[in-house]
């Protein structure tokens, strides 16, 4: 298990870089963290994009274009294409968006032509830093699933737990967010969470629900409340209830908590670096590292 955001660097440093695309590469928080990813050894990446600006960035950056891939493409749509065609020959190990439209991006990713789509549900998956908390908690899914059903709750967790598999997480403590405790009609979020706890899951995996926030970070608060579980107050893994909770909470950390995340999305053949134009090149960073663990771990599988 690790505790923090620069011991994720120190492990993807780890084992043979993996093959990153950049689609619309022409960022320059993007190409920051894209330099400072290959410098540290974890990743051999290809920039798909306007070849001019991106050799221009790279410059302003400090570094030497001659020393990457970089691949022409006249607008988004091209690189979309360009980059994904890398896939059908296994040229390429996963994805990061760029200046491109996340729509634009999914909508390539969903073509079955490029053989990344998979049955699953495509889901987004946090990871936040915050001095509050006494090691990293997992966010799901605040970015990609609006109001999803219990059967895409199962799926959004199954694809949460795989991310932490590749951390080398044996034991992962879950909570369903709720604003209560106890199961009720008038919450359907309660009803799903119950249900979801009553679901078999893999080895290692403790699950609580319907819980609050409070008992899922703070073990006073849990027997204040009398609310008895392993999960509370050790939560790994936060799965809420809608997206508006996912977003809210994932931006209250960040922006009312000063916290520091990394973010991916999961459910397709390969992981893909899925992040707002608004962070910062060391928020980006950290999800490159997030992604080549990821990709990592399952090519290994």
């Amino acid at each position: 298990m690790i505790t923090n955001l620069s011991e994720l660097l120190d492990l993807a440093k780890q084992g043979e870089p993996q093959r990153l695309v950049v689609i619309a590469a022409e960022d320059h928080e993007v190409l920051d963290a894209v330099i400072q990813a290959t410098h540290l050894g974890m990743i051999e990446p290809i920039l798909v994009g306007d070849q001019h600006r991106i050799r221009q960035l790279i410059e302003e950056l400090g570094d030497d274009p001659s020393n990457y891939t970089i691949l022409p493409a006249d607008d988004l749509e091209t690189s979309a294409v360009v980059g994904l065609e890398l896939f059908k020959n296994g040229r390429a190990d996963y994805i990061m968006k760029g200046l491109i439209d996340t729509s634009i991006l999914l909508k390539h990713v969903l073509n079955k032509e490029y053989g990344l789509r998979q049955e699953g549900l495509l889901s987004h998956v946090m990871l936040y830093q915050f001095e509050r908390y006494h090691k990293l908690i997992g966010l799901s899914d605040g970015g990609m699933n609006i109001a999803p059903d219990l059967a895409q709750k199962k799926q959004i967790t199954d694809n949460a737990i795989e991310v932490f598999r590749s951390l080398g997480y044996d034991d992962i403590n879950i909570g369903f967010l709720t604003a209560k405790e106890k199961p009720s009609d008038k919450m359907p979020a309660t009803i799903d969470a119950k249900a979801l706890r009553a679901m078999t899951w893999p080895q290692g995996v403790e699950t609580a629900g319907p819980i609050a926030l409070d008992l899922c970070l703070d073990k006073q608060a849990a027997e204040v409340k009398q609310y008895d579980s392993p999960v509370a107050g050790e939560v790994d893994l936060l799965i809420v209830p809608t997206i508006e909770v996912g977003n809210a909470l994932g931006k209250s950390i960040t922006y009312v908590g000063g916290g520091e995340s990394a973010g991916i999305i999961m459910g397709a053949r390969v992981p893909i670096v899925l992040v707002s134009r608004a962070d910062s090149a060391e928020t980006k960073l950290y999800s490159i590292a997030l992604g080549k663990m990821i990709s990592q771990y399952e090519h290994k599988e």
